[in-house]
């Protein structure tokens, strides 16, 4: 579904961090472009 797609990422400090969500993305086919993790207060 995500194969060929392009992908920015943005992660939660207090929830799933960016590097966990770019492993998936990239396991389902998609080029991860920008990964980061924020904090949201």
């Amino acid at each position: 579904m995500l194969k060929g797609k392009k992908v920015a990422i943005l992660g939660d400090r207090d929830g799933v961090p960016g590097p966990a969500i770019k492993e998936c993305i990239e396991s389902a086919g998609a080029e991860v472009v920008f990964t980061t993790t924020e904090c949201f207060v």
